[in-house]
């Protein structure tokens, strides 16, 4: 009989062993472990692709799963097969950088390499401190950009408020976002390209599809069609909007919860507080935007209306999200752009698995 309970003694002993194992090895939610551990779920959450760029501004992914990625000060980058190479796609040596001024979105034809075609939003010089900015497609071969030829010309540009962001929607379209270049007139006047969304035909005729904009920096279709954008307000009050064509968005004359009659307010807004949101992608249900001052990847479900914020104050200030064509987000940092606190080896492009924010 005391062989038989010492018997079950030592099992009762391995079964608690066990359990205590299993336990340790998959942390609660929410543990200091689950955080903080560069060994585990952060490795497969987060993955450095590129570092030490100069304000990466904007990606695009080539068919092949390459990357082209725009620094602000005039180099065009290109990410192949996960390897950053140092010599540049191409200098832009007329690119004018100041303040927020400087080489900002990049797009990709639909068609390509059919049509081998890659489009620049830039700000260039006019003499003096008056700058301009301008959309431009190269033709992309053997890892080069060349013959410019001009979209767009004489967007009014500044110091600050450039939009700058340009993608193509899915009926292959190209859509430019511009800002008030610091004149908060100009958004209300439908005669100026400043503090609009753009939209250009393949064969260039140059379309005002919203207006009444401040700064635009992020646009993204979701599964319907529909088109998103994220603005910086001023100090506070950012918006995510839900562009409708020939619709006005207010600025200068609402902001915020504001109201007035044939003008769209936000679908979200910041309040009193500042995200200075920035490029945008639609994944699942939700779109995913950088924010600069907010430092965080923000996370809103058009559905639900939950709004999420991840990754706060880890990386510092985010400005472009892509979805990449693994279904994957890539965004860039922009602690180098003056107004960051920059680590020795930022700016830094890293991809994260949607799947994985909690």
């Amino acid at each position: 009989m005391w062989k038989v309970l010492g018997f079950i003694l030592v099992l009762v002993i391995v079964a608690v062993g066990l359990v205590g194992l299993n336990s340790n090895s998959t942390p609660p939610k929410g543990s200091t472990q689950s955080k903080t551990s560069s060994s585990n779920i952060e490795i497969s959450k987060v993955e450095v692709i590129a570092k030490n760029l100069e304000v990466p501004w904007a990606l695009a992914f080539l068919p092949n799963g390459d990357i082209l990625v725009t620094e602000r000060k005039g180099l065009v980058r290109l990410i192949k097969d996960g390897q950053l190479l140092q010599e540049p796609v191409i200098t832009l040596s007329k690119v004018k950088q100041s303040g927020e001024s400087g080489l900002h979105g990049i797009a990709i034809h639909p068609d390509f390499p059919q049509k081998p075609y890659v489009y620049l939003y830039y700000t260039y010089s006019t003499g003096g401190d008056d700058s301009l900015n301008k959309v431009s497609r190269f033709i992309y071969e053997d890892k080069t950009l060349k013959d410019e030829a001009v979209i767009v010309d004489k967007i009014p540009g500044a110091v600050f408020h450039d939009g700058g962001r340009i993608k193509f929607d899915p009926d292959e379209a190209l859509y430019i976002t511009t800002g008030d270049a610091l004149n908060s007139s100009l958004s209300q006047d439908r005669n100026s390209l400043a503090g609009k969304i753009l939209r250009v035909r393949d064969e260039g005729n140059v379309e005002m599809y919203s207006y009444g904009h401040r700064n635009p920096q992020g646009i993204a279709w979701d599964g319907q069609g529909r088109l998103w954008e994220t603005e910086h307000g001023q100090s506070a009050t950012d918006e995510v909007n839900l562009i409708e064509e020939g619709k006005n968005y207010g600025w200068p004359t609402i902001t915020g919860e504001q109201k007035q009659q044939d003008m769209q307010e936000p679908v979200l807004q910041s309040g009193s507080n500042t995200w200075a949101p920035a490029g945008v992608a639609f994944y699942k249900g939700s779109i995913y935007f950088g924010g600069l001052r907010g430092q965080a990847l923000y996370q809103f479900n058009i559905d639900t209306l939950e709004f999420k914020e991840h990754f706060k104050k880890q990386f510092g200030r985010i400005r472009d999200v892509v979805l990449g064509p693994d279904n994957m987000l890539y965004i860039t940092t922009s602690n180098r752009d003056g107004r960051g606190s920059p680590s020795p080896d930022d700016d830094k492009i890293m991809k994260i698995n949607p799947e994985k924010l909690l």
